[in-house]
């Protein structure tokens, strides 16, 4: 698999693109989120490099940078991967509300730019160049969006 990053014109449109064909009814193809709780999911990721504010370290973050790499690398993501507590959405959502800013906050990501982006921290992983933040980002929606087909 090659990891593209969204701060890449083409990229960034295939991942539009691809959110356009994921409706309320796309089924999942592992894990337990329904369409409209992924991209909630995925709208708090982004929220992680697109915030002014640094985050609170993760308690784990001691020995995230061992797991760095695996954010942007060109291997995917393991399915049913356990998730951070504060990305999990248990709740129900409103499909057409969720998707409608998940395209809305895509945009503010590729929009900003690598320049940006810049290099922020992560609370777990630590400080990410804003390649690896682009490819990081494109590859968490990757891996979401081959949840529901799409």
């Amino acid at each position: 698999m090659e990891v593209k990053s969204l701060f890449d014109k083409a990229a960034y449109e295939g991942i539009l693109q691809r959110l356009n064909h994921l409706s309320a009814d796309s089924a999942r193809q592992w894990g337990k989120m329904t369409a409209a709780q992924m991209l909630t999911h995925c709208k708090e990721a982004f929220k992680v490099p697109l915030t002014s504010k640094p985050l609170k370290k993760h308690p784990l973050s001691i020995i995230g940078w061992m797991f760095k790499k695996v954010l942007y690398s060109d291997n995917p993501y393991k399915q049913s991967l356990p998730t951070a507590p504060n990305f999990i959405v248990k709740d129900e959502r409103d499909f057409e509300k969720e998707k409608a800013e998940m395209l809305s906050i895509v945009k503010a990501f590729h929009e900003k730019g690598a320049a940006g982006i810049g290099d922020k921290v992560h609370p777990m992983f630590g400080k990410l160049t804003a390649d690896q933040w682009g490819r990081s980002m494109w590859k968490h929606l990757d891996h979401h969006l081959r949840q529901f087909g799409v």
